[in-house]
């Protein structure tokens, strides 16, 4: 018996586990100090209970249930309702338009600025300075709609003046936003998904100041003295920059470019005095006396006359009449000058003198029609300025060529053309622009610049600008004779304390009645030191007037003396 159970202790310890489970061990874990609880070291591990897993068990079983019936709910019941409403909804691409770009004046004053509109579109409404600054501005085009609402014209197009000019500066780049709207087209949601780029500013080289009260002046002198209209303009002749630019009558931009008032838009189109023509450019006149300076350069350069040479002037010249001998051709001058050498025949616009250096007489030699077109040329005087506006346009310099195009059943040219072509009549026909930058290039001693609107020191540079290879003596002979003008001839008015100016004026006739003139007068100042070049005309006027272009500059230099004399310096 003792041997069995001996035999059997062995076996059991053979076959005995020695892994020892942690349930099976009891710890006294107060007696441990190092145990740490939070770890449940020194615990005895417990099962889960079972009613906290027959909570959970209920919570997801009414979770499953909420979200079964609610899915119920939007699939079957309202399930033809949404189907319905995602048919009726859209997604529309709209656009979000950009703002132009505002055109400031040389002193940062707004000519050009936007304001908000009230329009569900949210279009911009673009805000012009008036008036007196239309031409030069412009108007503009704005986006237009078919009947359906869709954009067919998706952005605001320039249509004259620098609106027109710098249309892609301005304009920037329209954004776009994505609007659902429902089917009564109630807004849902909006997405922007690409911002507008607003339109890039310009500073002109405009003083506002001096173009809005010079605009008054000819506005002024235009409505009481029954002249069809005017132009002016007001330019650095070292530099080009144009400080002034007015054309009388004008439109109305914010009217233009809206379109809406039918009325008006008609008035201006069946209006005579052509107000859509922006006379310092576009328009043509008859230049009369204002060439004469040109064509005395003309003389001296070729030899024709010595300055000091002076001709006599009894109130006209005759020329036999090559047809019939016993008939003379009378040439008259405005009054019997007397004595003349060319500084007193600029100063006091002798006809007589330049009949006989343009187209000679008796002893006197002449240029020829040949050689008043080739000095007119050498000024640019017919030609495109090329200044940073639309719709410039060229001129006219009489020739035997144009003569036989335009008159082609009597296309002979006389000495009497020659004639009056050397005092600025006959087919000549100029614009105030041209004319400004001819007399800058008398001012600065023959330079040619390039008249423009935006302010940028690049348009002139020293590539750019044309010289006209004449002797500096004959400029400044020329420019003692546009002096005298002013101290004892044509252009007294001009004689003024503050400022001493050089200037020529000028009385163009016009018609066969010849009881319209258009009214010149242009120069520079100061006269020692040329810095700013200026042209007023004041369009086909009363011949028997006294008051004309000359009054316009007289006012304004009287202003600019007191409220810009900085220009004076």
């Amino acid at each position: 018996m003792k041997k069995l159970q001996k035999l059997l202790r062995k076996q059991k310890i053979k076959n005995a586990n020695f892994f020892v489970e942690p349930d099976e061990i009891f710890i006294d874990s107060k007696n441990l100090q190092n145990f740490d609880r939070q770890q449940f070291e020194g615990r005895i591990e417990k099962p889960i209970p079972k009613r906290t897993v027959a909570f959970l068990g209920i919570f997801f079983l009414i979770c499953t249930i909420v979200f079964s019936g609610r899915l119920g709910y939007l699939q079957i019941k309202k399930g033809e309702a949404y189907y319905t409403m995602s048919q009726n909804n859209t997604l529309n691409k709209q656009i979000i338009f950009a703002e132009r770009g505002i055109i400031y004046d040389r002193n940062k004053i707004e000519l050009v600025w936007n304001k908000k509109s009230d329009d569900p579109t949210g279009l911009p409404i673009r805000t012009y300075l008036s008036p007196g600054f239309s031409h030069l501005l412009g108007y503009i085009g704005y986006p237009k709609q078919d009947k359906s609402g869709n954009y067919w014209q998706s952005e605001f197009v320039g249509k004259d003046g620098l609106e027109k000019q710098y249309n892609d500066e301005l304009q920037g780049t329209n954004g776009t936003t994505i609007v659902e709207t429902n089917v009564h087209g109630k807004v849902q949601s909006e997405n922007i998904t690409n911002a507008p780029v607003r339109g890039k500013d310009l500073t002109t080289t405009i003083d506002s100041r001096i173009q809005s009260q010079l605009y008054s002046y000819i506005q002024k002198l235009s409505d009481s003295n029954s002249f069809k209209g005017g132009a002016g303009v007001l330019m650095d002749a070292q530099n080009g920059e144009v400080i002034a630019s007015v054309s009388y009558p004008e439109y109305n931009s914010a009217i233009l470019s809206l379109g809406k008032d039918s009325a008006t838009i008609k008035s201006y189109l069946n209006d005579s005095r052509n107000i859509f023509i922006n006379k310092p450019l576009s328009g043509l006149y008859v230049p009369g006396s204002i060439v004469k300076p040109y064509f005395a350069l003309g003389a001296l350069n070729e030899g024709v006359i010595d300055p000091a040479t002076k001709i006599l002037s009894t109130g006209s010249i005759s020329i036999p009449n090559p047809y019939d001998p016993k008939q003379k051709t009378v040439f008259k001058d405005w009054k019997a000058n007397g004595w003349v050498d060319m500084i007193h025949a600029i100063a006091v616009s002798c006809d007589v003198y330049f009949y006989e250096i343009g187209g000679g007489y008796q002893s006197q030699k002449g240029l020829g029609i040949a050689n008043l077109e080739k000095y007119a040329k050498l000024f640019d005087i017919g030609q495109k300025t090329g200044i940073d506006l639309p719709n410039e346009v060229s001129g006219t310099i009489p020739s035997p060529e144009w003569k036989t195009e335009k008159f082609p059943s009597d296309g002979t040219w006389r000495i009497g053309d020659t004639y009056h072509t050397a005092i600025g009549q006959y087919g000549f026909q100029v614009t105030p622009l041209q004319m400004t930058r001819a007399v800058a290039a008398i001012a600065n001693d023959g330079k040619l610049v390039v008249p423009h609107v935006l302010l940028s020191d690049t348009v002139n540079d020293i590539t750019k600008i044309q010289t006209i290879d004449l002797n500096k003596n004959y400029f400044d002979i020329v420019h003692q004779g546009m002096r005298e003008s002013v101290l004892i001839g044509t252009s007294v008015a001009l004689n003024v304390p503050y400022v001493q100016v050089a200037s020529k004026s000028g009385t163009a006739q016009l018609g066969v009645a010849k009881n319209r003139v258009n009214s010149w007068i242009m120069g520079f100042f100061p006269y020692q030191n040329p810095k700013y070049a200026f042209v007023i005309l004041m369009e086909s006027g009363p011949s028997t007037g006294s008051i004309g272009a000359s009054s316009i500059m007289r006012q304004l230099l009287d202003w600019m003396s007191t409220n810009t004399p900085e220009y004076f310096k």
